[in-house]
């Protein structure tokens, strides 16, 4: 082995950190998928990282009630309008919520795992009226609600690599990496 820092996986550098993202979001999204071994040895330093990253920040952040102005809707749900000196205007309700603010480290957390994760569209698994039923899912926000408090009384080793034997086509070693 020679003592560089990470596997080139035979890419270029763009394709080979396209490659990594796409795998760790997966991973990340689904909890486990199928690769390489050497893939999965990339993907898992990664992933531990900002599994790592979300554990540190998970609890980081302040309750802050906040006044915001909310469209009056009426019975059937319609934004309500009144005139106000000829010109249609919504009507607005001030209302207090209680959101969660992310304290600066926090923040910047999801900045750094929004900055390599993948986007991920969730599409709904019937496949009908695909465009109106996609909806966005914001992977910090699962990473930081749903995975790190899985995680948060393990130190490191979030992720386990179980092997499955040679790839057909050409015999490279298959592994299934998954969230522990």
């Amino acid at each position: 082995m020679h003592a560089s820092g990470y596997r080139k996986l035979g890419r270029e550098s763009a394709q080979r950190k396209a490659l990594l993202r796409n795998q760790v979001t997966n991973l990340l999204y689904h909890g486990k998928i199928k690769t390489t071994e050497t893939r999965a040895k990339e993907v898992r330093r990664i992933a531990e990282k900002l599994i790592t990253l979300a554990v540190k920040e998970k609890d980081n952040f302040e309750e802050v009630e906040v006044t915001a102005k909310v469209a009056k809707k009426d019975a059937q749900g319609n934004r309500v309008k009144e005139v106000v000196n000829g010109k249609k205007v919504t009507v607005y309700d001030e209302v207090k919520k209680t959101v969660k603010k992310d304290k600066p480290s926090k923040l910047a957390a999801r900045r750094k795992m929004l900055a390599y994760l993948y986007p991920v569209t969730e599409v709904p698994a019937d496949g009908k009226k695909v465009r109106k039923n996609s909806k966005k899912v914001d992977m910090p926000a699962k990473l930081f609600d749903e995975i790190a408090p899985k995680y948060a009384s393990r130190n490191g080793g979030y992720t386990r690599i179980i092997k499955i034997g040679p790839r057909k086509g050409d015999g490279a070693p298959e592994v299934i990496i998954e969230l522990v």
